[in-house]
């Protein structure tokens, strides 16, 4: 519980207004896109870096925990406040700061929502690449806490890959800097490390990204298949010939069904399973990687194969692509959306035990995924009110999850771990391996105060090594 004294001190750094801690305020932080819920003591809106140092350095004082929070898209439970404490939303700190053209930088605070950026930065003729499917609402400080993906990551990789700084407040208050804006900094890639790590480690609170140009040419093929094995063995004869679209996407027949409902952009309702194969670069590049596309899934014996027309077509498939999750919400009143990832060989293999596992269950499961790097995200939809149903569908999810290491896959493609699959990391990982995991967090945050209870097996300030004994890898 969070005392009056507290509070006072919180709204003298803020402001009143960014300060809430009444019951009925805090139930709206009480959950991300997970299935995970908890509610924090107190919710704090900072503005600044230093206001965040200053928030820190009373939390310290009076042992409160700090749960770092953004847009709240999360799927893996990484923004939920499990032990309570402050819940420190960084959606205030909007602001794109400056571009730096020639060097095709830009300087941007943790809340700037993620497709903003490539909105802001269009008339330049310049994107930014990291693309996940909530990203007309996920901010780019929560996608470095993840190192979130998306489906153009097959080409252009996941956030990490573009992030060249980033200002950070420490656990003890302290301001600094990881990385430079020309990614040559001597020493340890301390940035790398921090990216990724699910807010355990510090606080972002200035990144520098990197902005590509915007391609000459963008081609998207609509690929529809009787069976999802048949689309599966597509994405890996693409792949195999050498091709590296910008994103594979696949849909299977639940999926198309519930986009169809909602979205409406035009999949063919008799497939088994659709794929969206996005080309681009220059016109001759795109032209020649398309007809090789085509001719790929026609020797396979697809259905029919496609190519948007225009702008308006091409933004319509994405729009049905970023939109399932959401769609899904047509046929049941709850999913539960596992992450993993599996070799791409592996994909036909993989489903159909999410199959057999759907049918043990007796519950439906879509499949929505990135096919081009093998990232899985079966859905599992259910209705949370039916007495034993979450119990039920958390089982078949670790069971899928366990179906994705046993063919060489992990657990997360860019989900993160968060506190949904903690519990899971023993079978990707030994002892040693969390231990020198463990060991690099808290030489960041040696007192756990960041976001407990999350990535590592174990309570909330995940110091007990001897939690690990009885794991084996």
């Amino acid at each position: 519980m969070v005392n009056a004294t507290l509070i006072k001190e919180l709204k003298k750094i803020v402001g009143n207004e960014y300060v809430m801690h009444h019951a009925d305020e805090l139930l709206v932080f009480q959950y991300d896109g997970s299935t995970d819920k908890a509610i924090p003591d107190v919710v704090v809106f900072p503005k600044t870096a230093l206001e965040i140092s200053s928030i820190i350095t009373i939390a310290n004082r009076y042992d409160q925990y700090i749960i770092p929070r953004g847009a709240g898209t999360g799927l893996s439970g990484g923004a939920v406040p499990m032990y309570g404490g402050i819940q420190l939303v960084l959606t205030r700190m909007n602001s794109i700061l400056s571009i730096d053209l020639e060097n095709r930088l830009a300087l941007v605070e943790p809340g700037v929502v993620n497709l903003d950026l490539s909105k802001y930065v269009a008339h330049m003729g310049l994107f930014y690449a990291p693309d996940p499917s909530s990203q007309i609402s996920c901010t780019i400080g929560g996608n470095i806490a993840e190192n979130s993906g998306g489906p153009h990551c097959l080409k252009y990789g996941v956030t990490t890959n573009h992030v060249f700084a980033c200002e950070i407040v420490t656990e003890n208050g302290e301001i600094i800097w990881l990385g430079d804006k020309f990614r040559n900094v001597p020493g340890y890639d301390l940035l790398s490390s921090f990216v990724g790590s699910e807010g355990m480690m510090g606080i972002a609170t200035k990144i520098i990204v990197n902005l590509l140009p915007i391609p000459e040419s963008v081609k998207t093929h609509l690929a529809s298949f009787a069976t999802i094995e048949q689309a599966s063995f597509a994405v890996s004869t693409v792949i195999s010939s050498g091709l590296i679209p910008g994103a594979i996407e696949m849909m299977d027949k639940l999926t198309i069904e519930a986009v169809e409902n909602v979205v409406k952009c035009g999949y063919p309702d008799t497939a088994g399973a659709v794929l969206l194969i996005e080309v681009d670069g220059d016109n001759e590049e795109v032209n020649e990687q398309s007809k090789q596309i085509m001719d790929i899934c026609n020797n396979l014996e697809c259905q029919d194969i496609t190519v948007a027309a225009s702008l308006e077509e091409r933004n319509a498939l994405w729009r049905g692509r970023k939109g399932a999750l959401g769609a899904l919400g047509s046929l049941a009143p709850n999913y539960f959306l596992v992450d993993g990832v599996v070799p791409r060989t592996k994909l036909p293999e993989t489903l159909r035990k999410i199959d057999t596992i759907s049918n043990k269950i007796g519950l439906p499961i879509a499949n929505v995924f990135h096919a081009g790097d093998g990232n899985l995200h079966p859905c599992i939809l259910f209705d949370e009110q039916k007495t034993g149903m979450s119990e039920r569908v958390l089982e078949a999810g670790g069971e899928i999850l366990q179906a994705c290491v046993d063919v060489g896959g992990t657990l997360t493609g860019e989900h993160g771990v968060g506190f949904e699959k903690k519990e899971f990391m023993y079978k990707v990982f030994s002892n040693s391996d969390l231990d020198q995991m463990l060991r690099l967090k808290s030489s960041f945050a040696p007192n756990g105060r960041f976001n407990p209870g999350k990535v590592f097996p174990g309570g909330p300030k995940c110091f007990d090594m001897a939690t690990y004994n009885t794991f084996t890898k």
